[in-house]
């Protein structure tokens, strides 16, 4: 056997070993760097605070909507009777918080929905009232679906029955607050997910409703 081939013979058990010693490293890892996306408390793509603001009857009435799910947390509420109903999503898990998304090209949203209703971009300077940008969450029939959501200001607009905005869809996405789902008929969903092009929202360990 040449000396080439008993280097080789003695440097391959020693690769194979290294081989598998990394593999096992990453296959030990990975759970770990999956479970690390969500918060330490409930949470939907990191999003912690879903809440029914008592605006409308809705069941729940008041405070946060996530229950378990088969992977992690879901966001359920039903919207009850023909009147105006609301629930809140704080983007960045408080309410004093806002982001700059002017340069996201929109989100994500995964749900089920049995009515049509709308979400609103509330920014932090006009937070209160119904005078709002927003854009038209499409019925699913009660399926599971995943639909992106523009930020492409022709994509948005405004209701008369609530009022024209006093602001520019373009200076709501550069303090915006949260995100607002708002229904006029009955309606039973579900929410399971929510990306937002380009933003990640932090964590807050003691995160309270308001």
């Amino acid at each position: 056997m040449t000396s080439r081939a008993l280097l080789a013979s003695a440097t391959m058990p020693k690769l194979i070993t290294a081989l598998v010693a990394a593999l096992a490293l990453v296959l030990t890892a990975a759970p770990a760097a999956a479970t690390s996306c969500e918060c330490a408390t409930p949470s939907i793509d990191r999003y912690q605070q879903w809440l029914a603001s008592g605006e409308g009857t809705t069941v729940p009435t008041t405070g946060s909507l996530l229950v378990p799910d088969d992977h992690g947390y879901a966001a359920r509420v039903t919207f009850l009777n023909a009147e105006w109903h609301v629930i809140v999503v704080w983007l960045g898990n408080q309410f004093d918080a806002q982001a700059d998304l002017s340069r996201s090209a929109g989100f994500w949203l995964t749900y089920r929905a049995t009515d049509d209703l709308y979400v609103q971009l509330r920014p932090a300077s006009h937070w209160s009232g119904g005078d709002k940008w927003l854009t038209r969450i499409p019925s699913t029939g009660g399926r599971l679906v995943s639909r992106f959501f523009s930020f492409a200001p022709d994509k948005w607009t405004w209701l008369p029955e609530l009022g024209q905005p006093a602001y520019s869809f373009a200076s709501a996405l550069t303090e915006a607050r949260g995100l607002v789902f708002v229904g006029k008929t009955p309606n039973v969903l579900a929410f399971t997910g929510l990306r937002v092009d380009g933003y990640r929202p932090p964590c807050v360990s003691d995160a309270g409703t308001r």
